[in-house]
């Protein structure tokens, strides 16, 4: 662990200090869109912005790195990231807005493609496991910091949209005063989607399900925050939640699922969210409770994402698995951006408790398809199944493939220890 911080402590650095800024600005957003009057579903096209354009970054970026390289495309889109932070207070419209989260998520996308390679450049067979671990972590920490920095200054001002865009410049020098050799650049041909859906249902319907669950949890819930009433502590509490419960959650659910059927696993882990959604549903006037669901809910749902993956990887020989997860990972970001539109239409027939609905449906539709494919085949024997990657829905589709080809690589290292002895 000291070595990887030794040789990636900067870009980890400037990695926390973007997350900050991007988990800043998606809750002042729901904020501010509220103290100047925007509709729940104006709200809920502008967060679905940021889902539209991570889609298209995800699959442009890597073209865009081979035409001008790594350096070029990290500083372009992440000056454009700090730009449009400084914009928003200026354009006080849902469609600039909206416009100005799809240009954010593309540039983001991008930003994390390039980090990420030279992530996993900058790690070796021994230490790229934890390298990862530890760039999930930061992830984390930066978007649950972040909610923190929202009780500053008043959201109805612009020091709260200046704050993020510093930090975003801020990142910009640990990397690259820092970063060493271009990283080469490549990715695995992703398989068809139809070729992934027929291999795993179960993990296609998943990843899209959750993509709206995701989306929900990271555009929706300070816009619900505000229109329920919360005050900015309550918003910015509500919000970090999430993200904490997965951080707790992710490692005991990492182990259970090396140990049993991971059906019967996603099953349990889809119930228990949806019984946190309807705890929030049912008691969101109560504000101890809004935080319990909240727990739940991203305790359970993130976790997930990695679960479907891991199940997924149960049916596919070794030369797949890092081809396949592009492929989930866009089935993924597709359900990202119908998620806070869906929310918004529900929110504005019912009121903020909608939120919590759309979730439940959400569960109660992945629950109701686990039971029945689990009726449809065998599980595999557990130990005959793939180990568990930890991957955030935050991350873009190479952090998924590098991490897929790092335990594709422990595993056959694995396999030639075991013939030796």
């Amino acid at each position: 662990m000291i070595k990887v911080l030794g040789s990636a402590w900067a870009l980890l650095l400037g990695m926390m200090l973007l997350q900050v800024g991007n988990g800043m600005q998606g809750t002042l957003l729901g904020i501010r869109g509220e103290i100047e009057g925007f509709s729940t579903f104006e709200m809920s096209l502008v967060m679905s912005g940021y889902f539209v354009g991570f889609l298209f970054g995800s699959r442009m970026a890597p073209e865009m790195i081979r035409r001008v390289g790594h350096v070029r495309v990290f500083a372009a889109l992440a000056s454009m990231i700090s730009a449009v932070m400084i914009l928003y207070p200026v354009l006080t419209d849902p469609f600039a807005w909206g416009a100005g989260r799809i240009l954010v998520g593309f540039c983001f996308s991008g930003v994390y493609v390039t980090a990420e390679s030279w992530l996993n450049n900058a790690a070796d067979n021994q230490n790229r496991g934890k390298a990862l671990s530890l760039y999930m972590i930061v992830q984390m920490a930066g978007i649950v910091s972040a909610q923190a920095l929202i009780l500053v200054a008043d959201p109805g001002g612009f020091i709260l949209f200046i704050v993020p865009s510093v930090l975003i410049s801020l990142a910009f020098a640990p990397i690259l005063l820092s970063i060493s050799p271009t990283p080469a650049f490549g990715t695995a041909k992703p398989l068809s989607l139809r070729k992934i859906l027929r291999i795993s249902p179960l993990g296609c319907v998943g990843m899209f399900l959750l993509g709206g669950v995701f989306s929900a949890q990271f555009g929706m819930a300070p816009v619900f925050g505000a229109e329920a009433g919360l005050s900015v502590a309550q918003i910015s509490a509500f919000v970090a939640t999430f993200f904490v419960g997965s951080l707790v959650l992710q490692y005991p659910i990492g182990w259970l699922s090396d140990r049993m059927d991971r059906r019967r696993l996603i099953l349990g882990a889809t119930v228990i969210c949806g019984l946190g959604a309807l705890l929030g549903l049912l008691f969101s006037g109560m504000f101890a409770m809004l935080l319990v669901a909240g727990v739940i809910i991203g305790g359970m749902s993130n976790p997930l994402y990695s679960l479907l993956i891991a199940h997924t990887n149960d049916f596919l020989d070794h030369d797949d698995m890092a081809a396949a997860a592009g492929g989930m990972v866009f089935i993924n970001g597709v359900g990202a951006v119908a998620g806070p539109v869906i929310t918004g239409w529900i929110m504005g027939l019912i009121g903020p408790r909608g939120f919590f609905l759309y979730i439940v449906l959400l569960m109660v539709a992945l629950a109701g398809y686990a039971l029945w494919r689990m009726t449809r085949r065998p599980a595999p024997a557990v130990e005959e199944t793939e180990s568990y990657t930890t991957v955030m829905p935050s991350a873009s589709p190479m952090a998924v493939t590098f991490a897929q080809e790092f335990d594709i690589e422990a595993a056959q290292d694995d396999d030639d220890t075991a013939s030796v002895t």
